[in-house]
């Protein structure tokens, strides 16, 4: 069984913890923090060894799982891959897209996974739902948090709607033409609530909004294709495939009629909901099974570089909008 190791132990760094420390499928040997008082509260409060330096988790360990502040995800990973170990990043990979381009050189030399933590491929309302997926010709996305000033040493976009952006990147498979963003700082020095339209060569046209100023949270996408619309509750866990039909209706189907619909011609509308699947969960396990099976993992640091050159180059729009 692998042994990994957890550098970072903030916020999410427990929740990796806590479910590493009873996960069936890896052995987790313990964790760093560089702050003494973090390592000794975790310590204690999770009874998880605790090392006293960084290079000491890497060597102890056959996989690092990094959960740091994103400025610190680069030397992190940089350490580990040059110690010959498989290496877990969470979102955003990295803090530029240079060092990105390094880790993959480095990656390719040492013949180590990277997995980069990208949790709502993970989500088992999309993971269902993109089976319906079939070349969408308009996404609209709304990601809305309520304000937590965790996080907002990062803009709106870099924290939440790089999920959004990977998602649409991995559905559309196309080469972004053209993309109009704008967005607005309003308690943090970075933008707090932003929209950004992206135009794809194919012609498929995405409209995203994020926010970390809303009242109620809300994760929400919807995909619209020929003869169907999927709609993905990120938050609740749930999708529905509404599409037009020819064919004989499932009796456990809802089914709309209308005069207007050529004759047998109905929409069918199906809903799913799945609550029992933790996406961080899933993520780690499928790392796993990435290594075992020696096979690419689900979302590799060349997808997490597209991911992150989008994030950027929607902040570079909205950053030029208010000059």
């Amino acid at each position: 069984m692998y042994k990994i190791g957890v550098v970072g132990a903030g916020h999410l760094g427990k929740i990796h913890l806590k479910i590493l420390q009873n996960a069936p499928f890896v052995n987790l040997v313990g964790f760093f923090d560089s702050d003494p008082k973090v390592r000794k509260e975790i310590k204690s409060k999770f009874n998880i060894k605790s090392f006293e330096s960084y290079q000491e988790l890497i060597d102890n360990s056959d996989i690092v799982d990094i959960v740091t502040p994103t400025l610190s995800h680069f030397n992190c990973a940089k350490e580990a891959l040059r110690s010959n170990k498989h290496v877990f990043i969470e979102k955003p990979v990295t803090h530029t897209i240079e060092e990105v381009k390094k880790l993959i050189k480095l990656a390719q030399t040492t013949g180590r996974k990277v997995q980069v933590g990208h949790v709502e491929r993970f989500n088992p309302a999309f993971t269902e739902a993109q089976k319906l997926i079939n070349q969408p010709r308009f996404i609209e996305v709304h990601r809305l948090a309520q304000f937590n000033s965790r996080g907002t040493d990062v803009s709106v976009i870099h924290d939440l709607m790089i999920h959004d952006l990977d998602i649409v990147l991995h559905v559309v498979k196309s080469p972004v033409k053209s993309i109009n963003a704008s967005g607005v700082s309003v308690l943090s020095n970075t933008p707090d609530i932003a929209n950004a339209r992206i135009e794809f060569i194919n012609g498929c046209v995405a409209n995203i909004t994020s926010s970390r100023m809303s009242l109620n949270n809300v994760r929400k996408s919807r995909f619209f294709q020929k003869n169907a619309y999927v709609s993905v509750d990120f938050l609740n866990r749930s999708h529905e495939f509404i599409r037009l039909d020819s064919n004989k209706i499932p009796s456990d189907k809802i089914v709309v009629t209308s005069p207007n619909f050529k004759p047998k011609e109905s929409v069918i509308i199906q809903t799913e909901s799945v609550s029992n699947i933790n996406p961080i969960e899933e993520e780690l396990k499928s790392f796993l099974n990435s290594i075992e099976s020696n096979v690419n993992p689900t979302v590799d640091l060349k997808a997490a570089q597209m991911a992150l050159q989008l994030t950027t180059d929607v902040m570079e729009q909205i950053t030029m909008g208010q000059n």
